[in-house]
């Protein structure tokens, strides 16, 4: 999740809302990409979810990257919470899963490079000291009682909140791994069509991405529980925002819906203020119960923001947001699928037209089918296997339009970062499909049979 954000002077209109999120356009020649990937560690001998502190830690493995490669530290209440580098940053989840948001780049040859080369610093200091990594969307076996909580104090409020106003909040905060894109946009009809497209087909990356089969130590009848967790957290501030189809929508709109999404919290001094339940519009009327007098920042709007967790996310620029954690090829395959769509307007007009049809309904089934069901999802005379197809070519398309060369030139485009993709297409198996093969087969129902053979 974010780090505070700092900076901006006062609100003094409600225009400014808009208008920060509006700063974000930008002529496509600045278009860049940014991936994050989250993943969890745990000690290699007693296969535990690592604590914050202690020799094999979280605090150790910071610690590691920080005087081993060169990564400055972000302290909270003098705890190591993150790290900063080059315009990356490492960054704790709440139940101690290990993040990393990439720096802004251009191409998908730059940003899996920088997530290759992140994941050999991990497993650099992760190696030394009996710790391993793997790539899932949620903890396969660990239960909730077993798991750490990292000392920020963003996540105490959200955890004290979540039994509130859901019933799987504190399952996604502490037990689950997601890898997302974010990406530009240059004008507000631009933003506009590419958010309609990306809330539209995410159950399409939940299909090909789904990687949490298993939960509390056995099958839990989804191919992607993560998502299941998603529909069942906070219906204020989640879902697939059906306001965003409407005629008229754009910035101003999601300023609307974004002001009625309850606050979690204020951050002065290096410090979590409790707001919990209040409402961002009477902070901008000087009323908040926990702030009274005092009127929000731009920099207290930009947190507000990443307070909101829809399945594709606005801010000064867009989140795909709905693809499990997953084996590393996957982690290139991500940024790889979204900007093939959105980055060529060819693809992106495309790929609206495979969409714009669909109702609310029609949508909402979709997500869910996606979550139960992978690739074979079938509702609502829609078939998960054919559209997938359809949206991978579209993404292969637009990836080679973009025809961005790496590897000095001898890689002539971006579209092998699809071949896993691809793969799962040819064999209707996505990674969910492929463990809950292993575990009804030679790991015969042993599911700490997983650590061994797909951790890093």
């Amino acid at each position: 999740m974010s780090i505070p954000q700092s900076g901006g002077g006062p609100i003094e209109h409600q225009d400014q809302l808009a208008a920060f999120l509006a700063e974000g356009c930008k002529p496509k020649a600045d278009w860049r990409i940014g991936t994050e990937h989250e993943k969890f560690g745990y000690c290699e001998d007693t296969l535990k979810p690592l604590p914050y502190d202690g020799p094999r830690s979280i605090r150790a493995v910071l610690e590691g990257l920080r005087d081993g490669f060169g990564w400055a530290p972000v302290l909270e209440g003098g705890h190591i919470i993150g790290l900063t580098k080059d315009g990356a940053n490492v960054s704790l989840e709440p139940g101690g899963q290990l993040e990393l948001s990439g720096a802004p780049l251009e191409t998908i040859h730059q940003t899996c490079d920088e997530v290759n080369l992140h994941l050999h610093e991990v497993k650099t200091v992760a190696d030394k000291i009996g710790v391993r990594f793997i790539g899932l969307g949620a903890a396969p076996i660990w239960g909730q009682d077993e798991m750490p909580v990292m000392p920020k104090g963003r996540y105490r409020l959200m955890t004290d909140y979540m039994d509130r106003v859901g019933t799987h909040g504190k399952q996604m905060m502490y037990r689950t791994c997601t890898v997302q894109v974010n990406l530009d946009f240059s004008s507000e009809a631009d933003m506009v069509k590419k958010l309609r497209v990306a809330l539209a087909l995410q159950p399409v990356a939940t299909a090909l991405f789904a990687n949490s089969p298993f939960f509390d130590g056995k099958p839990n009848g989804h191919k992607s529980w993560r998502s299941r967790i998603w529909r069942d957290l906070d219906a204020s501030r989640t879902g697939t925002l059906p306001f965003a189809f409407e005629e008229g929508f754009g910035f101003e709109r999601y300023v609307d819906y974004a002001l009625d999404v309850p606050m979690y919290f204020v951050y002065r001094d290096g410090r979590y203020i409790d707001a919990l339940g209040q409402s961002f519009r009477d902070f901008l009327k000087g009323r908040l119960p926990a702030l009274p007098g005092e009127v929000p920042t731009l920099s207290d709007w930009a947190d507000h923001l990443t307070t909101i967790f829809p399945e594709a996310r606005l801010k000064k620029y867009l989140e795909m947001r709905g693809a499990d954690g997953g084996p590393w090829r996957r982690l290139c395959a991500l940024p790889a699928l979204w900007v093939g769509l959105l980055y060529d307007q060819s693809s992106l007009d495309a790929a609206w037209d495979l969409a714009k049809g669909w109702d609310l309904e029609t949508r909402d089934a979709m997500r869910v089918a996606a979550s139960v069901d992978g690739l074979a999802a079938d509702t609502h005379g829609v078939k998960m296997h054919d559209l997938a197809r359809e949206v991978v070519a579209l993404a292969d398309a637009g990836l080679k339009a973009r025809a961005l060369p790496g590897a000095g030139g001898l890689v002539p485009d971006e579209t092998h970062f699809l071949n896993a993709l691809k793969e799962s297409l040819e064999t209707g198996q996505t990674p969910a499909d492929e463990l809950l093969a292993r575990y009804h087969g030679d790991w015969q129902g042993d599911l700490t049979r997983i650590y061994g053979e797909y951790s890093y």
